[in-house]
């Protein structure tokens, strides 16, 4: 969800490679050796950098979590005044941007976020609520019919539906990223107008 277009960092480097193969192997199929070399430096190297893998682990999803409800208010505050349905849109683009751009993410999520310590687990899961809450109420100002519970389902579903973009298949075998995320946009709509 980098919005950056400067070079990435070492430790961004690093945690990138990180996402990539604990998402391909495991978090335990994973060595330090392994991940070091896949950005160029020793093992050892990424002591400079992270107390050890599951450091990078906790890094990366109470990272993610946090990007993307920072990611929403930003939405919310820049949207002031242009509408719920302008705000829904922006929501899922962004959401969409996500499951493009940061796919391992996803996989790593649901793989490993039980070796997560408690802590950590404890305040992924506590953005992810923020985050779901801020959808929530944007739903239900779109499709005030909707009561609560109905409108975090209806969150919750198109989630599921655009977080599916790891089994897609390979970035490359996609239709192209406009084309993918045009489709992705349509269908999160129709599944939010389908529940109203």
């Amino acid at each position: 969800m980098a919005t950056r277009t400067d070079a990435p960092t070492r430790r961004e480097q690093i945690l990138k490679e990180a996402a990539r193969l604990f998402a391909e192997r495991g978090f335990h199929g994973v060595g330090v050796d392994e991940i070091g070399a896949a950005v160029g430096i020793s093992g050892p190297g990424l002591y400079r950098h992270f107390a050890g893998k599951d450091a990078m682990l906790a890094e990366l999803l109470v990272g993610i979590s946090g990007q993307l409800l920072t990611g929403a208010k930003r939405r919310v505050r820049e949207a002031d005044g242009v509408g719920a349905e302008a705000l829904l849109d922006s929501l899922i683009e962004g959401h969409i941007d996500f499951a493009l751009d940061d796919r391992p993410l996803i996989t790593l999520h649901d793989r490993e976020l039980d070796r997560l310590r408690d802590s950590d687990r404890k305040l992924v899961r506590q953005l992810q609520r923020q985050y779901v809450e801020l959808w929530v109420e944007v739903v239900r100002e779109l499709y005030p019919e909707l009561t609560e519970p109905t409108a975090r389902s209806a969150v919750h579903s198109v989630f599921g539906l655009l977080n599916s973009t790891p089994h897609l298949g390979r970035a490359g075998s996609l239709p192209g990223r406009g084309a993918t995320a045009a489709l992705l946009h349509r269908m999160a709509r129709g599944a939010f107008a389908s529940a109203g």
